[in-house]
C-alpha cells in the first residue's frame, strides 16, 4: 500500500510514525515549507498523547526534552487560588503530561521518521494545491514543486492523509469550497522567556477571568512560556485568521497584564522581558460533515481545527493518525479501515471543538461570577466538573486511558 501524507506537522510525522510500527513501508511526506524549522512556542501534551507518542518509542527523548507538568492551578485575576488538581503521573495516569516547546517536539518527531523511514522520505518545498481521486481506488495530488521553479507536479498513492492544516488546500479542494475559518473575536498573545521557576516549578496555572486570561508554564529549565486571550482591539485592523507567527510588539502585550504581579509570579515582567512576542486571533472551523472522500482522508486541524484550550489541538492530532493506522493495518480493506476512522474520531473531535468553544466562552464566565461574589468554592466545583467532563470526552480520563486497549499493531494482527 502506497500512503501520501500532505503536511509535516505533528499530526502528519505521527502518521508516518505510526503507519511505519502498523508494517507500512511505502509512505511519503509532501511538506510545503522550505525546510522544516523549530518554529512557535510551548505546547501542552496531556497523558493521552504521551501515551501515543510513548508507544511509538520517543518516551525517552520526551522525557529529556519536555517538562513533566506535575499540577494545573486557576487563579483569579487577584491571584487568589480558585482550584488545582494534580496532573500526569501525579494524578494517577500511567503516562506523565509534558510541555515542551512545539519547534522541539516536531523536531524529534521529524529526527525519527527520517531515521525510521529514511531521509528522503519527507520531502519539502512540495506546495499541494489539490487533491483527488482516480477510479475510486488512487488519490491523485496536485502540488507545485518549489525546488524546481514552481513546475506542476503530481503524486499518486492508494491513500492520502491530508494533514495540511487550519487552511488546508487539500481540504479544500475535496469539498469543492474554501472552508470558512470561524473566529469567537478574541485574540491570544504568545511568548517565550526565561525565568526562575515558580509555585512546584512544574506548574501550569490559568490566572484571570472571562475579560482576560494568561496561562504560563515551563517548557524546559529556565524557560517560561506565557499566552494571553483577550478580545480583540476594535481600532486595529482585522488579523489573518489561521496564522500562527505574527509578530506583535511585546510591551504592548505587557501593559495589558500590568496589574498581575503577585509574590508568587510576576506575570508583567515575564511578558515584558520576552524577546518576542507573536499574535493569533482565535480561529477554529465548525465540525465536518465527513473526513473521507474515497481514498483520501482528513487528519490533525485540516479535519478539526480548534480553539486553543484544554491542551488538545496536537493531541486529538495524535490520536488521529494512531486510530487510522491502526485501521489501516487491521480492516478488511482500505476503504472499510477509512470508513472505521471516520466513525471513530470524527464524532470524538468534533465534540471537542465544541467544548473548547464552549470553555472559551460560557464556562470561564460563570466561574469568574462564582470568584466575584467571593464563592471561590463553588468556582472550584464548577471547574472541577467541567475538567471531569472534558477529560472523559477528549479521552483522558484516568481509569479510561489506563485501561483501554493499544492501537500499537502487533505483526500477527497484521
Amino acid at each position: 500500500m502506497s500512503i501520501a501524507i500532505i503536511g509535516a506537522g505533528v499530526g502528519g510525522l505521527t502518521a508516518a510514525l505510526s503507519l511505519h510500527a502498523a508494517g507500512q513501508g511505502d509512505i511519503l511526506l509532501l511538506e510545503a515549507a522550505r525546510e522544516i524549522r523549530d518554529v512557535g512556542v510551548g505546547i501542552n501534551l496531556p497523558p493521552h498523547a504521551v501515551r501515543e507518542l510513548s508507544e511509538l518509542g520517543l518516551g525517552d527523548v520526551l522525557e529529556k526534552a519536555g517538562v513533566p507538568t506535575s499540577e494545573l492551578a486557576y487563579y483569579d485575576p487577584t491571584g487568589r487560588l480558585i482550584w488545582a488538581e494534580p496532573r500526569g503521573l501525579d494524578a494517577g495516569y500511567k503516562w506523565p503530561q509534558y510541555s515542551i516547546h512545539r519547534g522541539t517536539l516536531q523536531r524529534l518527531l521529524v529526527e525519527a521518521v527520517r531515521e525510521r523511514l529514511g531521509p528522503s522520505s519527507i520531502r519539502i518545498a512540495q506546495r499541494v494545491t489539490g487533491v483527488s481521486t482516480a477510479d475510486g481506488n488512487k488519490a491523485v495530488i496536485a502540488a507545485i514543486d518549489q525546488t524546481a521553479a514552481d513546475r506542476a507536479v503530481s503524486y499518486t498513492a492508494d491513500v492520502a492523509i491530508c494533514a495540511d492544516g487550519i487552511r488546508s488546500p487539500a481540504r479544500d479542494s475535496l469539498y469543492g469550497a474554501v472552508t470558512p475559518l470561524a473566529s469567537n473575536g478574541w485574540v491570544m498573545y504568545r511568548g517565550v522567556t526565561t525565568s526562575a521557576p515558580f509555585l512546584t516549578g512544574r506548574s501550569m496555572v490559568i490566572i484571570g477571568d472571562e475579560t482576560q486570561r494568561v496561562v504560563v508554564y515551563p517548557i524546559a529549565d529556565g524557560v517560561i512560556n506565557w499566552l494571553l486571550v483577550r478580545p480583540k482591539d476594535a481600532t486595529r485592523a482585522e488579523a489573518e485568521l489561521g496564522n500562527w507567527n505574527v509578530p506583535v510588539s511585546t510591551s504592548a502585550i505587557a501593559a495589558f497584564v500590568k496589574d498581575y504581579r503577585f509574590d508568587w509570579l510576576d506575570v508583567h515582567h515575564l511578558v515584558a522581558s520576552s524577546s518576542e512576542s507573536y499574535e493569533y486571533p482565535m480561529a477554529d472551523i465548525d465540525p465536518l460533515p465527513r473526513w473521507i472522500f474515497g481514498r483520501c482522508a482528513l487528519l490533525g486541524d485540516a479535519a478539526h481545527a480548534m480553539y486553543p484550550f484544554g491542551s488538545n489541538g496536537a493531541s486529538q492530532a495524535i490520536l488521529d493518525a494512531r486510530v487510522l493506522a491502526y485501521e489501516l493495518a487491521t480492516a478488511g480493506t482500505i476503504d472499510d479501515a477509512l470508513r472505521a476512522y471516520d466513525a471513530q474520531r470524527r464524532p470524538v473531535a468534533s465534540e471537542v471543538q465544541l467544548a473548547n468553544r464552549r470553555q472559551a466562552g460560557d464556562v470561564m464566565a460563570r466561574v469568574s461570577a462564582l470568584a466575584r461574589s467571593g464563592a471561590h468554592g463553588d468556582a472550584a466545583t464548577e471547574l472541577q466538573d467541567v475538567e471531569r467532563r472534558y477529560k472523559q470526552l477528549a479521552g483522558f480520563d484516568v481509569d479510561a486511558l489506563n485501561t483501554r486497549k493499544s492501537w500499537s499493531v502487533s505483526a500477527a494482527s497484521r
